[in-house]
């Protein structure tokens, strides 16, 4: 019986933060996409940022829309891959 006011007390200790976090999506402008391959590495650097949930980019428009946690993650962070990965790119912004 001692167990279940440490586990209420636990789950009551851990709800604010599961609570703050948040599921955000940022569409970032990558002007050096300018071939085929170029999504697949940016989509490949944006992945492997922790936190990150989906990735679509497009040649087309050379942007890559991001959705991501951001209690695991920050836009500076998924910029930084995709910078590491030989693209600058930053948030469009939208209104």
């Amino acid at each position: 019986m001692k167990l279940k006011p440490l586990a209420l007390g636990l789950s009551l200790a851990l709800a604010p933060l599961s609570a703050s976090a948040a599921e955000q999506t940022v569409t970032l402008s990558v002007p050096g996409m300018t071939c085929a391959s170029c999504p697949y590495i940016v989509e490949s650097a944006i992945s492997g940022v922790e936190g990150v949930q989906a990735v679509e980019t497009s040649l087309e428009s050379r942007t890559a829309t991001v959705t991501f946690d951001d209690a695991a993650t920050t836009v500076e962070a998924i910029t930084g891959a995709t910078l590491n990965a030989g693209y600058e790119s930053s948030p469009i912004n939208e209104s």
